[in-house]
């Protein structure tokens, strides 16, 4: 069982007998004091132990509570930590000055000790508050990117009125699909659960490579990864981010393989790409939404992916004009994809240009090469 430690208060001020009174006023209550006598001693003291609470001397040499108060304020760690200032100070320009520098309370000396605890008490239950609504966003951010790609997490939580709506927008994306060949036939004679961890272990290794050249994840299709690249933060170069995962996928399939291969020895792996305009947003229903890219250019990359044998990475006609500097490709036989009236031109990346990998194993000549 945890047990909550008191609260700790840092006081500042470069009088003893200040620090004495105020010692003497909050220990007893229980809270856990610490002191400084300067404001660069007080700085010091903050970034080294986050306190609870600064109560804070206004009127000291070097270095004035108001510019305390302001480099507390100026750290993102820092920022939702209470200031109470405390000084002889009683001009109202002088409070707005306190409360503009980053002071959350002003106090004027002499106070009342009943009337310092009610208001270290106020303020200690404000940072209660911050603190326990920090610690749900963190969580709520954690859950959000366990479930989608990081940068569709930040993109929602910087602006949840616009992209929580249904619908999107229309931009030119590389999609790619990697699919385990030959699980389903694996799955069949295997218990759910050796399947399941089977999956996981692919997962686990293949999908870091999407965030890896800032893509996005999709979906899990089954046995299969949706990626896209391009959205929602704009690239120039997504094809050569899809690509470049595409061959990292490879190789740590292949690696994966020489790891375990009694487990591995009947799953391949086989990915498309392809790169052109597609709507990019939210699909589904008010309730419940996914972010996803929807048009030809997923189409197609799918269609591909259908089509690639074990170990083979196909491109379409735009990706490969799009990658030829860091990549050597070969076209091999159009291809008549599934529901396309006319036939598709398609190109095998065989090695990608500053990868310190070796070139994907060949397993088959492709029927008709160029």
């Amino acid at each position: 069982m945890n047990v909550k430690s008191a609260p700790r208060i840092l006081i500042v001020d470069d009088k003893e007998s200040n620090l004495r009174l105020l010692r003497s006023t909050l220990e007893p209550k229980g809270y856990e004091v610490v002191s400084a006598r300067s404001g660069v001693e007080a700085l010091e003291l903050v970034f080294q132990n986050l306190p609870d609470l600064v109560v804070l001397d206004v009127l000291m040499p070097g270095m004035t509570g108001f510019e305390v108060a302001q480099q507390i304020r100026a750290h993102p760690e820092s920022q939702g930590m209470p200031v109470l200032m405390l000084t002889a100070l009683s001009e109202i320009r002088d409070k707005v000055r306190g409360l503009d520098a980053g002071a959350d309370d002003f106090l004027t000396k002499p106070f009342h000790p009943v009337e310092l605890l009610a208001r270290v008490r106020s303020l200690l239950r404000i940072k209660q508050l911050h603190d326990e609504l920090q610690a749900k966003n963190a969580l709520l951010e954690r859950i959000l990117m366990r479930y989608i790609s990081e940068d569709v997490a930040r993109e929602i939580l910087d602006n949840p009125d616009q992209n929580l709506r249904l619908g999107g927008q229309s931009c030119e994306v590389s999609v790619l699909f990697a699919d385990i060949r030959g699980f389903s036939h694996f799955s069949e004679k295997r218990e759910a659960l050796l399947v399941t961890q089977v999956l996981n272990t692919v997962f686990n290794r293949l999908s870091p490579a999407v965030f890896e050249y800032r893509g996005t994840l999709d979906k899990y299709l089954g046995d299969a990864i949706m990626a896209f690249y391009g959205a929602p933060i704009p690239s120039s170069n997504n094809a050569e981010q899809a690509v470049r995962t595409a061959w990292v996928m490879m190789q740590r399939f292949a690696q994966l393989c020489q790891d375990d291969p009694i487990t591995m020895s009947e799953l391949g792996l086989g990915v498309g790409i392809s790169t052109g305009e597609a709507v990019v947003g939210n699909v589904g229903s008010e309730r419940i939404m996914g972010y996803t890219v929807i048009g030809k250019t997923p189409n197609t990359a799918k269609r591909l992916q259908e089509n690639a044998r074990p170990g083979q990475i196909l491109i379409d006609e735009r990706a490969y004009q799009t990658v030829q500097g860091i990549a050597y490709a070969r076209e091999i036989e159009p291809l008549q994809l599934k529901g396309y009236s006319e036939l598709v031109r398609a190109y095998e990346v065989l090695s990608v240009k500053d990868s310190l990998e070796l070139a994907l194993p060949r397993l088959t000549e492709p029927a008709w090469v160029i």
